[in-house]
């Protein structure tokens, strides 16, 4: 029986930041080994970077948010359907403007949050 019942940052968007970051850390790590101002300022802004392409393959549907969800949503080349709309509480998707009044009386009309299924227990 496996305990892991989240998908946590198992996602095309997660890698991909992380794969940036890591050279931009690595980057500005030697910049500290040679003191050289510039290559520190340039593993940060790789590190930048790294930030903006994890946001915007978030926000195509490359990253989903964190909690459950069913177990076929858990490949990582599966693109998230709930992206367009907004992740309900993701900062990222309200700084791009979608998820807003999510729950709330938006302009005279009701919004209703989408919930995700619980996934199952695992027979073990």
């Amino acid at each position: 029986m496996s305990a892991h019942q989240y998908d946590e940052g198992h996602t095309v968007a997660g890698w991909t930041g992380f794969g940036i970051a890591t050279v931009g850390t690595a980057v500005a790590g030697v910049g500290v080994c040679a003191v050289s101002a510039l290559l520190i300022g340039a593993g940060l802004g790789i590190v930048a970077v790294s930030v903006l392409v994890t946001w915007a393959l978030h926000l195509t549907g490359w990253g989903k948010p964190p909690g459950r969800r069913d177990r076929e949503q858990w490949g990582m080349r599966v693109r998230d359907p709930s992206a367009r709309a907004g992740h309900a509480g993701c900062v990222g998707c309200r700084l791009a403007g979608r998820g807003r009044g999510r729950g709330r009386v938006a302009e005279g009309r009701a919004v209703v949050a989408r919930e995700s299924t619980p996934v199952g227990e695992t027979a073990g």
